[in-house]
């Protein structure tokens, strides 16, 4: 089940990891590294879900359009045709990766290409930067962002009440955005690039979770936590008049105001001691339709109840579900029927166990049925069916007994929506993922309804940790709230997560490098062993046996035999056992919370980091002995990985901006280090089958490397290095974990926080290539075959997106590219990344950016823009390299 998201990481960042720190710089002042590009195919390995879902938002003017929220992996847009989920905002970079946290969404009801997302994770320390509104023309395709004064909390308490961004239905020039931390309502006439402070609103909530709480992050006044607008009451083009916002107050919650926002007032007889969780207009009957809780969620809630305001009259009428009394949750997923006014549906989003409830009213809520009951306790009628069959995880391998289910109907159930153009349809979000169905009504005619998961696309899990062995799955992972999968099909959804035990979190996992089948995990468990074993390469487990004082999982490492294991547990030290871990012995000479890892050649060799320390042990983790060498990351945000095949040979990547930060390699053990001069800041480091002709591991890290951040790969030792991913696909922050694949050259398994774990296939098969100076770039003048294939891959009424794919089918490499073309129906680029574009009239000009003007002969190198169009929308016909012309794929 879900616990507080994954903030051990981000403890870690608070420290100081992601600030950044300049590059070595030349005597004239710009960075000299030679850099690479390679073009690069980024998937995620299939999960389907993984995260909390708090927000659906559907557009009110165009059926089909739907987008949802995460707490901290970004925003979602619904691709009807293939019934899946597409990432919107995977352009957020490691400067900026509290912003992969949204905490509300607005989509534009009178243009639909329109919409907005209000961003930032912590409104606490932890998040260094300010939160921001996201506005896009072209439905999240690509955005612009204007900064806020304060900050946002997508992943803090309250994050499922909403939404608290909301666009002016009838003049959609003007956005309302209700702010945390008693930063107020905030105001927006330009279509969300300037905001201001809406200083005539008159209560800022004072609402804490938990006002003790020294970090920030539970004693944070939660604010202004939703904005409706009722639509009736405006014309085209002029704002609308009668607004309601709902503020994090008991005694307080819900005010209007009646002339656009001048003036505003508490709304007179409204229920107190609860926080209105949602506030949904339905201007076709004339209601305001409220859900309250006692508590703010999404996982607390004790007492709620459900209200409808009247606003011709102003009468308040109680329409909960059940009484009071018998509520042990609150109300929150809060939904109306657009084409069936009356018709409105509730959860009981805390309602941990037996399962979660949904309520539905066809009569304004004067009578209600619930989407399960007791037939006689503690045996349940279901008014739904359950098909998990393409995310069987789901189920968590459980059999729980009655009154309990497998899998369950949700917890954290805050959003529900009825798609407004179809009353069948109806999608909410959960814990761990999203639910929907298509025959909704059947619960009015006394049939079952079938739920399934409606989340494909849409991954969200914090990752910890890789592994790729060299035999068996290509992937193990370590995950925060799901525990962690073993895929032997990087395109298919595992049956299951990791089982017997299942932890809550994963924190560490390992194999014996010689004998891949032998795999251990630690991670978190309310209560339980801590430890678990596999002696079928992940597929079956068995738990070990915690020693004395262990808190939590920590970091494990696997002898290279399988024959031996070292621990290095939360709320104890450093830990060696000989066997399936029955019995565990204190290592001797190593600190207390120390990151352990093992050498993949030797199976008595295991190495500990701590504090600037590395420490070795020859005898199987029962003594070691700290090396001598200095000049390592003070801190403790490194990861350090031996390479298979060389006995002593190891990785070390981490540091701050503060001290020490880079990547050094040891080919001693970690008796002496070296620090790569060419990179400027590395925070994970892995390897991957060697390149063609290469004798060495292919490196991978999550890096700055000439003043760019990315993701790196060298096949010469770090001696050059390629950024195979680009500004596109950044994912926020990258530094738990990276592995390469040692069967596949050029894969790469990549962590994120809250976006999967995503795998990139390299174009450059060879593993060819040298480097070029980004600062520097040749002129482009190349010469040979060339080849193009031309994708648009999304369109809209207006606007388009499109790929192109520009392949070096001569035989000889180009240092540099300028491709052209002539659009036939008069389209317009707007932007473009992974290259530089010009237009004159019809005819467009692209020409390679610094880090990918190198195109070895039979690669390719890929770029993207978006566009408008008008009539048609026709592909150019032809492509020219320079004066070369190109054959049209």
């Amino acid at each position: 089940m879900r616990r507080t998201r994954i903030l051990t990481a981000v403890l870690a960042l608070a420290a100081g990891l992601l600030a950044g720190t300049p590059p070595a710089l030349a005597a004239d002042g710009t960075a000299k590294v030679s850099l690479a590009a390679d073009t690069y195919t980024w998937k995620n390995a299939r999960i389907d879900g993984g995260g909390f879902v708090p927000g659906i938002v559907f557009n009110r003017k165009e059926k089909n359009l739907a987008y949802a929220r995460t707490d901290i992996g970004g925003a979602y847009r619904w691709q009807e045709s293939s019934k899946t989920w597409t990432p919107l905002l995977d352009s957020v970079g490691w400067d900026d990766w509290g912003h992969t946290g949204v905490v509300s969404l607005a989509s534009d009801s009178v243009d639909p290409n329109r919409v907005y997302a209000a961003v930032g994770t912590y409104t606490n320390g932890w998040d260094p930067t300010n939160g921001a509104v996201m506005r896009s023309s072209n439905r999240g395709a690509s955005w612009q962002k204007t900064d806020l004064p304060f900050k946002l909390g997508g992943n803090m308490p309250g994050r499922g009440m909403g939404e608290r961004l909301a666009v002016d239905p009838n003049k959609n020039s003007v956005l309302y955005l209700g702010a945390p931390s008693g930063k107020g309502l905030w105001r927006s006439t330009d279509s969300g690039v300037t905001w201001s402070q809406v200083t005539a609103f008159p209560n800022v909530g004072n609402y804490q979770q938990d006002p003790s709480d020294t970090s920030g992050y539970a004693s944070d006044n939660q604010g202004i936590v939703w904005v409706t607008f009722d639509e009736s009451t405006g014309t085209s083009g002029n704002a609308t008049r009668a607004i309601y916002v709902g503020v994090a107050d008991l005694q307080n919650s819900v005010y209007r105001s009646t002339d656009a926002g001048g003036t505003w007032t508490r709304l007179a007889g409204q229920p107190t001691g609860y926080l209105a969780h949602k506030g949904v207009l339905d201007a076709a009957g004339g209601y305001l339709y409220l859900s309250y809780s006692d508590k703010s969620g999404p996982y607390d809630g004790g007492k709620g109840q459900v209200w409808r305001y009247a606003t011709a009259t102003g009468a308040w009428t109680n329409i909960s579900p059940v009484a009071e009394a018998d509520t042990y949750y609150g109300f929150s997923g809060l939904t109306v029927d657009r084409q069936k006014p009356g018709t409105v549906m509730a959860t009981a989003y805390s309602s941990w166990w037996p399962d979660t409830q949904i309520f539905r009213s066809t009569d304004s809520g004067a009578t209600w049925t619930k989407a399960w009951d007791y037939s006689s306790y503690p045996n349940r009628a279901n008014h739904y069916t359950m098909d998990v069959s393409s995310s069987p995880w789901l189920t968590w391998g459980a059999n729980p007994s009655p009154p309990e289910q497998a899998p369950k109907l949700g917890w954290m159930t805050e959003s529900l929506e009825i798609d407004p153009f179809n009353s069948n349809r109806m999608m909410y979000g959960t814990g761990a993922t999203l639910y929907g169905t298509e025959n909704l009504t059947n619960w009015d005619s006394g049939s079952q309804f079938t739920i399934k998961p409606m989340v494909q696309g849409l991954e969200e899990t914090a990752v910890n940790d890789l592994a790729s062995p060299p035999s068996g799955a290509p992937l193990l992972s370590a995950l925060g709230d799901v525990g962690g999968f073993r895929h032997t099909d990087l395109t298919k959804v595992p049956s299951m997560m990791f089982t017997s035990p299942n932890f809550t979190t994963t924190t560490s996992l390992d194999f014996a490098e010689t004998n891949p089948n032998t795999v251990v995990r630690t991670g978190n468990l309310d209560s339980g062993p801590h430890i678990a074993f596999s002696t079928d390469n992940g597929a079956n487990w068995f738990a070990g046996t915690d020693p004395s004082g262990v808190s939590g999982g920590g970091t494990v490492a696997a002898a290279s035999d399988g024959g031996r294991f070292v621990w290095s547990p939360e709320g104890a030290g450093v830990q060696y056992t000989t066997g399936f871990g029955s019995s565990w012995s204190a290592s001797s000479g190593i600190p207390a919370g120390a990151i352990v890892e093992s050498d993949r050649v030797d199976a008595k060799t295991f190495y500990g980091f701590k504090s600037g320390k590395f420490y070795v042990s020859t005898d199987g983790g029962a003594t070691f002995a700290a090396s001598a060498a200095t000049g390592l990351p003070a801190g403790d945000s490194v990861r350090f990985k031996a390479l298979p095949g060389v006995k002593g040979d190891v990785w070390l990547a981490g540091g701050a901006s503060d001290g020490a930060y880079g990547l050094w390699h040891s080919t001693n053990g970690g008796t002496s280090w070296t620090k790569l001069a060419n990179v400027d800041q590395a925070d994970a480091i892995g390897f991957g089958k060697a390149a063609t002709g290469a004798s060495y591991q292919t490196l991978y890290t999550s890096a700055k490397i000439g003043g760019v951040r990315g993701i790196f790969r060298s096949t010469d030792k770090g001696a050059s290095w390629t950024r195979v991913n680009d500004d596109a696909h950044q994912w926020g922050w990258t530094g738990a974990a990276i592995t390469g694949d040692p069967r596949v050259y050029g894969r790469v398994y990549v962590s994120t926080n809250g976006r999967g774990v995503i795998y990139g296939d390299s174009s450059d098969t060879s593993g060819g290539g040298g480097g070029t100076d980004p600062t520097d770039p040749p002129d482009p003048t190349p010469t040979g075959a060339c080849t193009v294939t031309y994708k648009i891959t999304n369109q809209w009424s207006g606007g388009f997106q499109a790929d192109v794919q520009l392949s070096n089918t001569g035989s000889g490499a180009w240092t540099g590219w300028t491709l052209g073309w002539t659009f036939p129906n008069a389209q317009t680029i707007s932007q473009t990344w992974n290259a530089e574009s010009t237009q004159s009239g019809s005819t467009v000009t692209a020409k390679n950016v610094g880090w990918n003007a190198n195109v070895a002969a039979g690669s390719s190198v890929s770029f993207g823009f978006t566009g408008s169009w008008s009539g048609t929308n026709g592909k150019p016909t032809a492509f020219k390299l320079g004066d070369q012309n190109c054959t049209v794929a």
